[in-house]
C-alpha cells in the first residue's frame, strides 16, 4: 500500500485560477491550520479562531505580524474530519488581483505553512479513506471536462459508481475463491456434483460484467479526449464558411478570393455531448509562395492524424482534376463528402460511394444531418445518452483488461475440476487488478503519477 509522509504539514495554495477576478481563494489544510489564523487574522468579533465552529463563515482582514492590513477578507472554517482533506481546513476569500492572493499565501507560508504540492489536497482526501482512487482521478476529469456530458459522466464517477461497481464484482470473485477453496480442501465431502459448474458460471458472469464496462471505453475516451476532424478541399469551396456554421460565430475570415485561408485553424465545438476539434485548412493547391507552401504542409499532417475527414465539394459545379485528385489522394475510411452550397442549383454528381450529406453553410441546410452522420461515425454507430457509467480513463481500461483476461482463464481452467487451483490464482489476479484501480492495493509510483497532473490548488 502507498506510504505518505508529510501528514505533519500544514499545506496552503491558491485554489483559484490565475488572473484577474472577483474573488481568489487560499486554502490552508492541517494541523496547524488554526494556529496560522490566529496569528494573520483580526476579526471584528474577539472569538479567536481556534474557538470557531465548523462550517462557518468569518468577516476580517488578514495582516503582517507587523500589523499591516493586506487584504479584507471571509475565512471559511471546516474542521477535520467534515472537510475536502479529512483536515482542518480553512479557506480565506480575498479580493481575487494577483497581488492579493499571492500576499495572503505568503504570509501564510511565513507563519509556517507548506507550500502544496500538485494535487496534494485531493491526495490527503484519498489517503484519509475520503475518496478512493477511481474518486481521485474523477476530480481531474470533472476539472478538464469540455462537455455537459463529459461532466455527467466525470460526476457519476466521482460519486463512486465506477468504485461501487468494482466493489461488487470484487466481493462476487472472493465468493468465488471461497467456493474453490472448498471444493480443494475438502474433496472427501462429496460436494454437490453441480457445485464446479456453478463456480465456473460465476467466473463467467463476472467476466462478462467486466466486458460490459470496457464497452463503455471508447464512448468514455471520445467524452473525455473529444475527437480531430478536419475540414479539408481544394480554395473557394466553403470550408471555412462550413466552419463558422458550426461555431456559429465568424471564426474563419471568408470572401470570395480564392487561398483567404492560409492556415491550419482550430476550434472545439460541442456536438451531441462530444467534444470536436474542427480544423479549417488551408486548400489544398499547388502552392504560389513559401507561405501557401507552409500551409499545404499543416494542412496535409492534419488530415494524417485526423479522425474524420470532411472533404468540402462545391456541389453547383462539375468536379474537376483537382477534386478527382483529392477524392483519389484521401484514404481516411471515416471520410464525409461534404456536398456544400445547397441552396444553389445542383450540377449532378455520380454516386461516389462514400458517406455523403448535402448541406448549405449559409442557411445551414444539411446541418444536423451532417452533425448526426459525425456523431454515428464516432462511436461506431452505437447511441449514447452520457447518462450512463462509462470507462474514461485508460490506467482503468488496462487494468479492466488484464482483470478480462485473467478471469477468461480462469473460465476455461475451470472447465476441469483437477484445473481449480489454476483459476484460483488467476482470480486473484482479476482482484488484484480490480484493487489497483480504485487503490486498494496499488504501487507508490502510479499514486505519485497520477497527482502529478493535478494543479497545486487541487
Amino acid at each position: 500500500m502507498y506510504q505518505y509522509k508529510g501528514f505533519e504539514d500544514t499545506i496552503a495554495a491558491i485554489i483559484t485560477p490565475s488572473g484577474t477576478g472577483g474573488v481568489g481563494v487560499v486554502r490552508l489544510s492541517g494541523a496547524d491550520t488554526f494556529m496560522i489564523l490566529q496569528r494573520i487574522f483580526t476579526g471584528k468579533n474577539s472569538m479567536q479562531p481556534s474557538l470557531w465552529p465548523t462550517f462557518t463563515v468569518h468577516h476580517g482582514w488578514i495582516k503582517t505580524l507587523k500589523g499591516d492590513v493586506i487584504d479584507e477578507v471571509l475565512v471559511s472554517i471546516m474542521r477535520a474530519p467534515k472537510s475536502y482533506t479529512c483536515e482542518d481546513v480553512a479557506e480565506i476569500s480575498c479580493h481575487g488581483g494577483p497581488a492579493a492572493v499571492r500576499a495572503v499565501l505568503a504570509v501564510c507560508l511565513e507563519q509556517g505553512a507548506r507550500l502544496a504540492h500538485p494535487g496534494e489536497f485531493t491526495k490527503r482526501a484519498f489517503l484519509h479513506g475520503r475518496i478512493d482512487l477511481a474518486q481521485a482521478e474523477a476530480v481531474l476529469d470533472v476539472i478538464s471536462a469540455k462537455t455537459d456530458a463529459a461532466l455527467r459522466a466525470s460526476e457519476r464517477q466521482l460519486k463512486g459508481e465506477l468504485s461501487i461497481e468494482l466493489e461488487a464484482l470484487r466481493a462476487v470473485l472472493l465468493q468465488v475463491l471461497s467456493g474453490i477453496e472448498a471444493v480443494l480442501n475438502f474433496p472427501e465431502d462429496d460436494t454437490d456434483a453441480g457445485q464446479g459448474e456453478k463456480l465456473r458460471l460465476d467466473i463467467v458472469a463476472a467476466r462478462l460484467r467486466l466486458t460490459g464496462l470496457l464497452a463503455t471505453a471508447k464512448s468514455g475516451r471520445i467524452l473525455k479526449e473529444g475527437i480531430k476532424v478536419v475540414i479539408c478541399g481544394k480554395p473557394n469551396v466553403g470550408k471555412s464558411s462550413l466552419l463558422n456554421a458550426f461555431l456559429r460565430a465568424p471564426r474563419a475570415i471568408v470572401t470570395d478570393v480564392a487561398g483567404t485561408t492560409r492556415d491550419v485553424l482550430e476550434e472545439l465545438a460541442n456536438i451531441d455531448g462530444i467534444p470536436i476539434t474542427l480544423v479549417d485548412t488551408a486548400g489544398i493547391l499547388v502552392p504560389r509562395d513559401k507561405v501557401e507552401e507552409e500551409a499545404v504542409r499543416r494542412s496535409r499532417a492534419s488530415l494524417e492524424s485526423a479522425d474524420i475527414v470532411l472533404l468540402v465539394l462545391d456541389q453547383s459545379l462539375s468536379l474537376d482534376d483537382v477534386d478527382r485528385s483529392l477524392i483519389a489522394e484521401i484514404k481516411n475510411p471515416h471520410t464525409i463528402f461534404v456536398w456544400n452550397k445547397a441552396d444553389l442549383v445542383a450540377a449532378g454528381h455520380e454516386n461516389s460511394g462514400r458517406s455523403s450529406v448535402y448541406v448549405s453553410a449559409m442557411t445551414r441546410q444539411g446541418l444536423d444531418e451532417l452533425k448526426a452522420m459525425m456523431v454515428q461515425i464516432a462511436l461506431d454507430g452505437q447511441g449514447f445518452d452520457g447518462r450512463g457509467l462509462v470507462i474514461n480513463d485508460m490506467r482503468h481500461v488496462e487494468a479492466l483488461c488484464r482483470a478480462e483476461h485473467a478471469l477468461a482463464r480462469a473460465e476455461t481452467t475451470a472447465a476441469d475440476h483437477q484445473s481449480f487451483e489454476f483459476s484460483a490464482e488467476d482470480i486473484k489476479i482479476a482482484v488484484n487488478e480490480l484493487d489497483a484501480i480504485t487503490g486498494r492495493n496499488v504501487d507508490d509510483d502510479v499514486v505519485e503519477q497520477i497527482f502529478s497532473k493535478f494543479c497545486i490548488g487541487k
